[in-house]
């Protein structure tokens, strides 16, 4: 089964996110992941959340999602993102 992974992201430095852009797609390329929906507009239509940019990943499975994400590459590039924004990061298997 599919995993989505949810990122809820406040961008600091938008010169340092694209860079980390410029690399997270190649190395998702190679695990078969892809981007479902990415920075585009959202509403809230309940409770007291209110996300900042909306980006949601898709993964061939959760084992899949669970080894990209403590692989060396994502660590790397992760150092970028967390240079230049704060997320909130969830992941759910999916039907």
């Amino acid at each position: 089964m599919s995993a989505y992974v949810i990122l809820d992201m406040d961008i600091k430095d938008y010169a340092e996110f694209q860079r980390f852009m410029a690399s997270i797609k190649s190395a998702m390329d190679k695990v078969g992941a892809r981007y479902l929906a990415r920075g585009v507009e959202h509403q809230v239509h309940e409770g007291d959340w209110w996300p900042r940019r909306i980006v949601l990943l898709e993964f061939p499975s959760m084992a899949t999602w669970e080894a990209f994400y403590v692989s060396s590459a994502c660590r790397e590039l992760n150092r970028i993102k967390d240079s230049c924004n704060s997320a909130r990061l969830v992941s759910v298997v999916g039907l």
